[in-house]
């Protein structure tokens, strides 16, 4: 039932916190809070269980009968990827619920009850290993954003929500079709109508169905992640969102693009993901190069935070069809590194506007003088965003280089340019923003304690990720090692 409680917690939560905010304000985000906690440390409770539990391919599981008769059910499952995600989907969750607590001050419950189901859809997507299920959950999460950046979004708000809308249902759509293919195929080649993750596994096709199923799962999760030419909902997304929002969004929705690739679409159509592998690869390239570049062009805060996402999210696509042990466990880490550092930056942008009112770094400068702590920890986020060592975000990108020189020397070769383009728009935000003369004369408030702390657990994480990852790799190589055997098929 722990499993099932992970999701059902936000979701009571949600409605008890717009139920409670037509008498007070302050209590729906206690309430927001607390249950994000208890799910925080559920999830914990789960990772210090099962820290030694082996080669188990599952940790948990709850499986109910839903719609039998289509081979419909209620079926959860978690291993160490999905465990690692669950952590940082909370943890994240924690850090919204903080981050928001004054800027939220319109329709205070109804925002609380949009972030809790975004939360208890993302757990429902890492959870899920029922494709129907799976497909549901991936649905939850999209009405929800919406809601948030078009409600309590800026000033393009409602562009932007449409956008981001219309490009993730047009896409899930895809993936539907995709998921009715694959259903259809395995009751042709069995009889047995199911939507279950493991029956469905090496479900016997044309290697041209397979190609083509193959790239509707691709396409949807593509646009999630973002890969380049699919990415173009993100920016105008990050601008306009509320700062959870953006942090929800980088934090978290990209990975849940980047989990449907290495659950669904390498272990379900290994033969095809192995074709199409270097076209994958070579566009994780273009999407390091071409966001890192973009980045250094902006001049809106959020806009070049955003562009970093494309670049850093690249990585993980490289790292994912690279696939061999260092850069599958690159991927990861820097799935969770980029969700951490990238989160922080859109937090302190966040408090940033909040004071100032402007995103544009065109009206700073000099605000390290007025701000050192919000000025400082902008810094350190920025030097973990390209890659300083001993922070996490260089263990991912790292070992995902290192897997990738394994297989094509030039693709990594072009990789670590993105790593340098990014040691340019990380310094560039920090020297327009915060370094040189106060021209502007600002006079703000620096980090109140509540976005100290929010700050400290960020940099303590990072810094913990950065020097001992051991624990977060021990916890993924079992289901590593799953996903390696299924795909053996290449």
């Amino acid at each position: 039932m722990i499993l099932l409680w992970l999701i059902l917690i936000p979701l009571i939560a949600g409605v008890l916190a717009w139920m409670v905010a037509r008498w007070s304000a302050s209590a729906a985000r206690w309430v927001a809070l607390i249950a994000v906690l208890i799910d925080f440390v559920l999830a914990l409770s789960l990772w210090i269980g099962n820290f030694h539990a082996g080669l188990r391919t599952w940790f948990e599981q709850a499986d109910w009968a839903w719609i039998p008769q289509f081979g419909i059910r209620f079926h959860l499952a978690l291993d160490g990827l999905s465990l690692l995600l669950l952590m940082l989907t909370f943890f994240l969750g924690i850090l919204s619920v903080l981050a928001s607590w004054n800027e939220i001050t319109k329709a205070v419950g109804f925002f609380h009850l949009n972030l809790l189901w975004i939360l208890a859809g993302i757990a429902g997507v890492f959870l899920a290993v029922n494709l129907f299920l799976f497909y549901f959950a991936w649905e939850l999460m999209l009405v929800p954003m919406y809601f948030l950046i078009s409600i309590w979004g800026h000033e393009n708000r409602v562009y932007a929500a449409v956008k981001f809308f219309l490009f993730t249902q047009l896409s899930g759509l895809l993936m539907l079709i995709a998921i009715l293919a694959l259903f259809f195929l395995h009751y042709h080649a069995t009889g047995v109508y199911t939507f279950e993750y493991e029956q469905l596994l090496g479900t016997a096709m044309a290697p041209s169905t397979e190609m083509w199923i193959m790239l509707g799962f691709f396409v949807a999760f593509a646009v999630k992640l973002p890969v380049v030419v699919l990415h173009t909902w993100l920016p105008d997304a990050h601008t306009e969102a509320p700062t959870a929002g953006s942090v929800i969004l980088a934090g978290l929705l990209l990975k849940t693009g980047a989990y449907g690739m290495l659950r669904f679409v390498v272990p379900l159509f290994p033969h095809a993901a192995h074709t199409f592998a270097p076209v994958a690869m070579a566009l994780g390239v273009a999407g390091i190069l071409y966001g890192a570049i973009l980045a250094f062009g902006q001049t809106d805060l959020k806009r070049l935070v955003a562009y970093t996402s494309v670049s850093h999210l690249g990585f993980v696509l490289l790292g994912i069809f690279a696939w061999n042990d260092l850069a599958l466990q690159g991927a990861v880490m820097t799935m969770i590194c980029h969700g951490i550092s990238t989160g922080a930056l859109f937090i302190l942008v966040g408090a940033l506007q909040y004071r100032i009112h402007s995103r544009e770094m065109v009206r700073m400068g000099g605000l390290w003088s007025t701000a050192p702590r919000l000025s400082g920890a902008t810094l350190f986020f920025a030097l973990a965003s390209l890659g300083l060592p001993g922070l996490g975000d260089f263990v991912g990108e790292f070992l995902v280089l290192l897997g990738t020189y394994k297989v094509s020397i030039v693709l990594a070769a072009l990789a670590t340019v993105g790593v340098l383009f990014a040691t340019f728009y990380a310094l560039r935000l920090v020297q327009r923003a915060f370094q040189g003369p106060n021209t502007h004369d600002w006079r703000i408030v620096d980090l109140v304690p509540r976005e100290g702390l929010v700050v400290a657990l960020m940099i303590v994480t990072l810094l913990w990720l950065g020097l001992y990852p051991r624990p977060v790799l021990d916890t993924f190589q079992p289901a590593m090692a799953r996903l390696e055997q299924l795909a053996s098929g290449r």
